[in-house]
């Protein structure tokens, strides 16, 4: 099925109940095709249908890890392409949808769109792969924007099913909402054939509407200003659900790309799906965007507001959400009963289907096999992309490595929280938070957690993609919190808790780290200057309990001045840490002012790329900028561990207060002295 970006009329063909496609005009027509008259149906006919939902496959097509170079077994449609055929053979009736944010999230998607485009009549492979699963709609998610209204026109034109969105229309530069026209079809009935519980064959018409988070013009403004306008969900769920059944829609099913948060309800809310489950007439809710599970554990103990975890369901409508990068299929079984001249949800089952478990030891093992069909409509663009990913993108002007991480500022952090920054700068340009002081927190994630092998090294000159997992090696997504002065401290007090309080009065060697206090919780806050002193006890314990009236972080300044409690700070994150994550004193998603859809590994890629260009090819100097040092001790011996190898010990001679020694203790560690009174 050809289809058309601008203007997007979908509903062509025998099983929708809207035709008159035109892309000779231009113009999307729509023309009423009769239905026959229904048989008659006796009360309490039931029939049991099965909805299936993919969503936030973020172009993860095979179980591969490209960063990593090698097989990842918690990714892929490649594997939740398995589970739909089992769950299709196991129901009678049923039907799949997927919720967006397709076509960007992996290598492959970025290959695509910035290397190799598409050329007029070539299959995207995502769309190659979901071609053979047989798809009856799809929703645009915020991530189909990122590469541009053109990239995306040509992306989608091949997808042998339609596409909706009710809440992106055409910019026409007037204030006359009565005549703006949407730039996708906002719904699509299709005419479904089903058998009820007793073998009968009954026309069900099913009624599919999408939505996108309306934060689109502010994620992509580069891309969409004045071309699209974005709507409130909820106001245009209410004035087109109610025409889905003026039109003869037995069953409605939303598919929002947006998650599921019961804070009070805004005008142009990014995440509405709780408040969809309110609007009258819709039966079903597959959703996604927050890359989370729905029923699961994240949403328990919100039983006050509607939401049951155990049959997941919202304020009584089904519900679904699972996960992102095919890690999950989402499943509802859905009971229809014929009851007063209509069809009517009686009951309701949601649950998730997992490819993959992880057991004690986090040894992964996958559930199902790979999806023959699949993964050969995608080899080649793999392949493609594996050789590229392998290729030098950018260049480094000298070495980057982690291993004295936990006692230095460190140029591994240094890109990541540079790269956050300049990103922040961008994405809140000409809003109402454009002036305030960004700050950007970065943590050491390979600092010897695990193993004495466990640190990251990449060497001066070309760098590629891969080895931005050498930097960022988590799957997280950038947030931006609002913070004052006072809060900005207690972050820095919590993440003091990396080390072992020093005592003056002892001759014995001391040593420094704290090994119950997870590495990946040391956050370096970039954008101010301070110094950590140990002599003074921790404030916060590894649990993010206060401990003590330990005050460890001296010197606190911004630009030269000394940080004020009431100051007001962006501070540019992690949605790990944005969320509560290491339960840092007074950080949680009250905090956050910057929703981003980006991942803050990819973000580091695009700086890189970005700087490497800038500097007329001779590549990034990815140097600390050393905002952070320890206050002088004096007399005391205090020892750390780090990597065992000559690469670590020749660059300790860099700085004068890191000195190797000669000892290397039984888990394979080199043990160095720290001098701190030695200029740091």
């Amino acid at each position: 099925m050809k289809t058309k970006l601008l203007p997007l009329a979908i509903l062509c063909g025998s099983s929708a109940l809207f035709t008159g496609c035109s892309d000779s005009d231009n113009k999307q027509q729509f023309k009423k095709v009769e239905v026959p008259q229904a048989k008659v149906v006796s009360d309490g006919t039931k029939i049991e249908v099965r909805l299936l939902e993919t969503t936030d496959l973020h172009a993860n097509l095979l179980n591969f890890n490209y960063f990593a170079d090698k097989q990842d077994d918690k990714v892929g449609l490649v594997k939740t392409a398995a589970l739909i055929r089992q769950a299709r053979e196991q129901a009678t009736n049923s039907v799949l949808v997927d919720n967006g944010d397709l076509i960007q999230g992996s290598p492959l998607g970025d290959y695509m769109a910035k290397i190799k485009n598409l050329a007029d009549g070539e299959v995207h492979p995502v769309y190659a792969a979901m071609n053979t699963l047989d798809y009856d709609v799809a929703n645009i998610g915020n991530h189909e924007f990122n590469f541009g209204l053109e990239f995306l026109d040509e992306a989608i034109d091949d997808a042998n099913f339609p596409y909706i969105s009710a809440n992106v229309f055409k910019d026409d530069g007037d204030d006359d909402a009565n005549n703006d026209e949407p730039l996708f079809s906002p719904y699509v009935i299709q005419e479904k054939t089903f058998k009820d519980t007793d073998g009968t064959e009954h026309t069900i018409n099913v009624g599919f509407i999408g939505f996108v988070p309306p934060q689109i013009m502010q994620w992509d403004k580069a891309n969409l200003e004045g071309k699209v306008i974005a709507k409130d969900i909820i106001e245009m769920a209410n004035h087109y659900v109610p025409k889905m059944k003026e039109e003869g829609a037995d069953l409605i099913v939303a598919i929002p790309h947006s998650g599921l948060e019961v804070s009070a309800k805004k005008p142009l809310a990014e995440n509405a799906s709780y408040y969809l489950s309110k609007v009258e007439g819709i039966d079903a809710i597959m959703f996604g965007h927050a890359h989370a599970n729905f029923p699961g554990p994240r949403y328990e103990g919100l039983a006050e507001h509607g939401v049951d975890v155990e049959k997941g369901t919202v304020n009584g409508v089904a519900a679904v959400m699972p996960g992102f990068w095919g890690n999950h299929l989402g499943v509802i079984d859905l009971t229809l009963e014929y009851t007063s001249g209509k069809w009517q949800v009686s009951d309701s089952q949601s649950t998730l289907q997992a490819i993959y478990e992880t057991d004690a030891n986090r040894v992964t093992t996958a559930l199902v096999e790979n999806d023959a069909q699949v993964e050969s409509a995608v080899t080649q663009a793999h392949q493609e992309t594996r050789d590229w990913v392998n290729a030098p993108f950018a260049k480094i002007t000298s070495p980057v490595n982690s291993y004295f991480a936990l006692v230095n500022d460190d140029p591994s952090i240094q890109i990541v929280t540079d790269a956050q920054t300049w990103y922040t700068q961008k994405i809140v340009q000409g809003t109402e938070l454009d002036g305030l002081p960004i700050l950007s927190a970065g943590a050491p994630f390979r600092a010897g957690r695990g193993g004495a092998d466990d640190y990251t090294s990449i060497a001066k000159g070309d760098i590629a993609y891969r080895n931005v997992a050498d930097l960022y090696i988590y799957p997280n997504v950038l947030k931006v919190l609002k913070l004052s002065g006072a809060q900005v401290k207690e972050w820095l007090e919590m993440s003091a808790g990396q080390f072992m309080q020093i005592d003056t009065a002892s001759t014995d060697v001391q040593m420094l780290i704290n090994p119950d206090f997870p590495s990946y919780n040391f956050d370096v806050l970039d954008g101010v200057t301070y110094k950590v002193d140990v002599t003074q006890p921790a404030r916060y314990n590894a649990k993010g309990e206060k401990v003590s009236d330990g005050q460890r972080i001296i010197a606190l300044t911004y630009q030269g001045q000394p940080v004020s409690a009431q100051q007001q700070f962006l501070v540019a994150t992690n949605n790990y840490r944005a969320s509560g994550g290491g339960n840092f004193p007074a950080i949680g998603a009250d905090k956050i002012v910057v929703d981003s859809p980006d991942e803050n590994r990819q973000v580091v890629a695009d700086y890189i790329a970005h700087q490497s260009s800038k500097n007329n090819g001779q590549g990034l100097n990815p140097a600390a900028d050393m905002n952070w040092s320890f206050a002088p001790v004096a007399n005391v011996q205090i020892q750390f561990t780090s990597a065992n190898s000559d690469d670590a010990k020749a660059y300790s001679e860099q700085f004068s207060h890191i000195l190797p020694t000669t000892e290397v203790n039984e888990a394979g560690f080199a043990i160095y002295q720290l001098d701190l009174t030695q200029p740091q």
